[in-house]
């Protein structure tokens, strides 16, 4: 018996190892997600919410028994797991730190966008990160090659292990059904709060807003959904359509679209003021014509959310908010997705799409195969690449060329649709000389280098613009930016409201100067193509018509943001009429992103 004592002693001190490992991970990720705050870490795990703290314990400690099952080793798996938090946590905190968001269970998929990372984080930071990845990695492959040696009652208990961790992993997955039993725990004392994932994840820790945002349906099923209520609205819609096309038939015009990285005028906001006007030459257009205020989805990031909903006229804010990227989450799974595009291209036009960057970036290669684009331009494949100064990007200019090449070759009417990234952080280094200056709270280095930015994406717009005169061929431009840079203060962003940090500019043009100067208060991107139909007098369907009753009343809304009668609200709140309007572009949206696509069947979406 006395000779057992010290091999149950090292059997203790390893568990004990193990747990405190555990908790002290737990620990990490909560002050990462509480920027940082070692008080709001320890009150959080053992004053406020110690049930959900220890909930995720039991998750995590699967997390590490997988590891160390696999490598064979408890040293190494915890070596390996340690890496794997440590950059979780570091990533968190700097998306936080950006972008007001936590790290969702889809942003994973972006480990391999090296460079992009490596612009975001800074240099030394991502090498670092790779270094301890990488040796992480060697370490486990290392072990496992060792592993071989174990006795066979070890390869045993390791490989039971194995199984019961990826058993435990594969339900922890299905967190969001009914029955889960981890889920009803979690439930007996977590707030979820699905408006505001950034407190969502505050209430109920890293791991539980982790979780609630894994595996989820697009939409809630609307009441009365069903084949003969969805064509019942096809007919309504549809028959307004033909009406209205009766009218409209003229040539058909090149479309583009032009979505703007972080453009937005600083100006605006409380807290900064700015000497010199770096918009200058986007006013110069914008007051020519249809321009205004776009309510954005998201601050500080959200990209692919906000060309989403440009391209489809279905909004997120009807979605549930665990759909964090459709791009990546939804669309590919889908087989037809109508959009702007499939509209245009069953009408004889031509599609491209323009990113002047990855073509792996939220799966866009995937999607715009699903949309219909028959072609994709990406930073390999674009003929003009040049890059101002120090910015890592190609520049819009260059931008603007590869889409006047695409317009100008082309004999067929062409929908050409433009993602730029000039614009895009990091800000600080970008320029050696900048024209403008900035006072205010926080970074004004990184805002000089962002005002430098938009100065330059004025301009290449307003040459853009100007050029078009020169083709044969009619072109319509829609411009908007897609969010905010997440570069100001909290005291910054304190001053100011919600809406005025999720508002950014927007115009349309029509190269025949058609378009009269008209100021719109704010508009939501799901309502572009609709608008920029009516506007030109182009064909419509029955879908954009919804769109155009459901404006009359509600002309802009994101979740916890409805723009009524001039005021923006955070409840919804309709009379009869639109909320039956609301209602039916609900159920439409439904019914395509997550129900039988009975409408694909009607001619809603046709012309």
């Amino acid at each position: 018996m006395k000779q057992k004592l010290p091999q149950y002693g090292k059997i203790a001190l390893k568990v004990m190892a193990v747990i405190g490992l555990i908790i002290f991970s737990n620990l990490f990720l909560q002050w990462c997600q509480n920027n940082l705050s070692i008080s709001l870490a320890l009150k959080f795990a053992f004053s406020w919410h110690t049930e959900k703290f220890f909930l995720a314990c039991l998750v995590l400690a699967l997390v590490y028994g997988f590891f160390a099952s696999i490598a064979g080793s408890l040293r190494i798996g915890g070596v390996f797991y340690s890496v794997g938090i440590g950059i979780l946590g570091y990533a968190n905190y700097m998306k936080m730190s950006y972008r007001q968001e936590p790290i969702y269970p889809d942003d994973l998929k972006m480990v391999t966008q090296f460079t992009l990372l490596r612009t975001m984080i800074g240099n030394g930071a991502f090498l670092l990160a790779m270094l301890l990845a990488i040796a992480a990695i060697v370490a486990v492959g290392w072990s496992i090659y060792r592993s071989r040696k174990l006795k066979r009652r070890q390869q045993i208990f390791r490989g039971i292990v194995l199984i019961l961790c990826s058993l435990g992993l594969v339900y922890v997955s299905h967190f969001n059904e009914s029955t889960n039993l981890l889920r009803k725990a979690y439930n007996r004392t977590a707030l979820w709060i699905p408006y505001s994932q950034k407190m969502n994840y505050y209430n109920t820790g890293f791991i539980g807003g982790f979780l609630y945002n894994l595996r989820v349906d697009a939409m809630e099923k609307p009441a009365g959904y069903s084949k003969e209520a969805v064509e019942e609205i096809a007919a309504k819609y549809s028959a307004l359509a033909a009406d209205t096309n009766k009218t409209r038939d003229s040539e058909a015009p090149n479309i583009v679209y032009v979505m703007s990285e972080s453009f937005s005028d600083p100006s605006h906001l409380k807290g900064i003021t700015i000497t010199g006007n770096p918009l200058e030459d986007y006013y110069q257009v914008a007051d020519q014509t249809i321009s205004g205020k776009m309510l954005s989805q998201n601050y500080g990031g959200g990209t692919a959310n906000i060309e989403f909903e440009a391209l489809t006229s279905f909004s997120m804010g009807l979605m549930n908010p665990q759909m964090t990227t459709p791009y990546t989450m939804l669309v590919p799974k889908l087989t037809q997705l109508p959009s702007l595009v499939s509209f245009l291209t069953q009408d004889g036009y031509g599609a491209t799409a323009i990113h002047p960057y990855d073509t792996s970036m939220y799966k866009r290669k995937d999607v715009y195969d699903v949309m219909g684009f028959d072609s994709f331009l990406d930073q390999d494949t674009m003929t003009y690449t040049d890059k101002i100064e120090n910015n890592p990007y190609i520049s819009d200019a260059s931008a603007y060329k590869e889409v006047m090449s695409v317009l100008s070759d082309e004999a067929q009417p062409q929908f050409v649709h433009l993602v730029t990234m000039q614009t895009h952080m990091p800000y600080v280094g970008k320029y050696d000389t900048l024209d403008y200056q900035a006072t205010g709270d926080g970074n004004m280095d990184a805002l000089e280098n962002y005002l430098q930015d938009v100065s330059y994406s004025s301009t290449a717009l307003k040459d853009f613009i100007s050029e078009l005169s020169t083709l044969d061929r009619r072109t319509l431009v829609v411009f908007w930016g897609d969010h905010l840079p997440g570069i100001y203060s909290d005291t910054i962003k304190e001053q100011n409201d919600t809406a005025t940090l999720h508002e950014t500019q927007f115009l349309m043009v029509d190269s025949d100067g058609d378009f009269q100067q008209q100021e719109v208060a704010v508009t939501s991107p799901f309502y572009f193509a609709p608008t920029l139909l009516e506007e030109s007098q182009q064909p419509t369907n029955g879908f954009y018509e919804l769109l155009l009753a459901l404006q009359e009343e509600l002309p802009a809304f994101e979740t916890g943001q409805y723009y009524i009668g001039g005021q923006w609200q955070t409840q919804l709140a309709l009379n009869k009429e639109t909320q039956e309007v609301y209602d039916a572009y609900q159920m439409i949206q439904y019914d395509i992103l997550q129900g039988e696509q009975y409408s694909l069947a009607t001619d809603l979406f046709g012309e």
